[in-house]
């Protein structure tokens, strides 16, 4: 009797204690895999939420670049990660939307993971040198007519390339795989300065890398993602062009964690990045550089992350671009 007595208080001990350390959740620092390297447009993003991200959170949030494979690396970090909390990661277009529409073999699936929340969209700008005489999409449809026009990216498969693609698509080029010539990079800023020195004719890329190149005057943008003008860029929107469907065609990042990530942490972490994105220095920083601060919750979140995904996976099966090593 009274060992049973014991049992029964042992369990109760337990089932207590087990909420209650769930509750102390964080009681130190969480690591924040950011999956490419330091100076691009995700560590960026990730680096400038990190101050009033980790105030929220009340523990330092420890910044960790583990770049590879376009992303893929720093994704299967988190993937095999205990999903505890303390390992999560920045999430973003290229290895969340794009590589899982593009390449055939990949060492994780959208399903290994949870988005508590995309906080960050990054409206594509398609930029031109000011002296090559092309001041519209119109123009370079035409210059395109004409042979010999090329287009960088920050590599094959990359959001870029797509966006390149996407765009001369929607604006009538018959086959816009093999009517411009694709000429990949390894950075963002390589792709930018191919453009800057005449390596190649146009780039499709996020807004943020840009932002410092067209207010000097050294790019010209054409267009934008967006479905408003946007601040900076004296470009037309895809709305204001009439082409709704570059609208999906976006950067983002948000954060996710492991799979099984338990719903009372992804919903204290909504609630912290609720807080953290209204930062009024965050803001300021980030819409200076083209950003939309919109944060969406882990449904929407992920109905949107699927959503582009579904998109982009449309396009490359129409277009037979899909990477199958």
């Amino acid at each position: 009797m009274k060992a049973g007595l014991l049992g029964i208080v042992g369990a109760m001990t337990m089932a207590v204690s087990a909420p209650m350390a769930r509750a102390e959740y964080p009681e130190r620092p969480i690591t924040m895999i950011i999956p490419y390297g330091a100076g691009g447009t995700t560590d960026l993003s990730a680096r400038t939420i990190s101050e009033p991200l980790g105030k929220a959170v009340g523990q330092p949030l420890v910044m960790s670049n583990i770049a590879g494979a376009g992303g893929a690396t720093g994704t299967v970090a988190v993937k095999n990660a205990s999903a505890d909390g303390y390992t999560m990661l920045f999430g973003r277009v290229g290895p969340h939307s794009v590589s899982p529409a593009m390449k055939a073999m990949l060492p994780y699936t959208l399903d290994d993971l949870r988005f508590v929340a995309v906080y960050e969209i990054n409206p594509i700008v398609c930029v031109v040198d000011p002296k090559s005489g092309i001041q519209t999409v119109e123009d370079l449809v035409a210059r395109v007519g004409e042979g010999g026009v090329t287009y960088s990216s920050s590599g094959v498969g990359s959001l870029q390339q797509i966006a390149a693609v996407m765009v001369l698509r929607e604006f009538g080029v018959e086959d816009p795989v093999g009517a411009a010539t694709h000429i990949p990079q390894k950075s963002d800023g390589e792709a930018a300065t191919s453009v800057l020195n005449g390596t190649a004719t146009f780039l499709c890329t996020n807004s943020s890398p840009l932002a410092g190149f067209v207010k000097a005057g050294q790019l010209h943008p054409l267009l934008t993602t967006s479905e408003e003008r946007l601040e900076g860029f004296d470009a037309p929107s895809a709305t204001e062009l009439e082409k709704p469907a570059l609208t999906r065609l976006v950067g983002w990042t948000g954060i996710a964690g492991p799979a099984d990530l338990p719903d009372e942490l992804v919903a204290q972490w909504s609630g912290w990045l609720a807080t953290a994105t209204e930062d009024p220095r965050f803001r300021q920083r980030m819409e200076a550089s083209g950003s939309i601060i919109e944060l969406m919750s882990p449904e929407d979140s992920d109905s949107f992350i699927r959503g582009q995904y579904e998109a982009i996976r449309a396009l490359v099966d129409e277009l037979g671009m899909r990477i199958e090593g």
